[in-house]
């Protein structure tokens, strides 16, 4: 009963559910968080690549020459091809990231390229290198384990729309 004395109708959560629910604000900040999470790093990444591409890409060869040089373990002849695909590789992972499509598959690959950068980077024994490396792939691990929350993506647009109890997906089921 309220104030005035009427009786007010509940609904009755079923004792497995009240311990599992999480309150609407937390979901959404949950799921906001991810989305910034994700943006940053697609941005982070995109703009690795970019400006690898479009800036000057020699210096970035010579960069990774120079570094490498005395690696062991290391073929010196593919840093040239290594150093042409990398800023394809790194734009096209964060254009995904930024935009949230495909965004396991943008995840698992990001964490490849960091597999095999620190491989590099650890062959020189750049410690710092590899330890802001680390970061990068923490935030990896972050985003695949929390994938979950990846509702603010054109991932979870698609998946909205394309969903059979969506009223948006009526249009869109072709029957056979």
């Amino acid at each position: 009963m309220n104030d005035s004395g009427l009786a007010l109708k509940s609904k009755e959560t079923p004792p497995g559910e009240r311990e599992n629910a999480v309150p609407q604000n937390s979901r959404t900040d949950a799921r906001l968080a991810y989305a910034f999470l994700r943006i940053v790093l697609g941005v982070n990444i995109l703009f690795h690549g970019a400006s690898r591409f479009l800036g000057q890409h020699d210096a970035f060869l010579d960069y990774l020459e120079q570094k490498m040089a005395h690696a062991p373990l290391m073929p010196t002849a593919l840093l040239p091809l290594f150093a042409a695909v990398l800023p394809w590789v790194e734009a096209g992972i964060g254009l995904l990231l930024t935009l949230g499509l495909l965004t396991r598959i943008a995840i698992l690959a990001g964490s490849m390229v960091m597999i095999v950068l620190m491989a590099g980077v650890c062959l020189v024994q750049d410690w710092n290198t590899a330890g802001l490396q680390l970061i990068y792939c923490l935030i990896y691990f972050i985003l695949l384990s929390c994938r979950e929350r990846n509702f603010y993506s054109l991932d979870g647009w698609l998946r909205k729309i394309s969903s059979p109890t969506s009223p948006r997906s009526a249009g869109l089921m072709i029957s056979k």
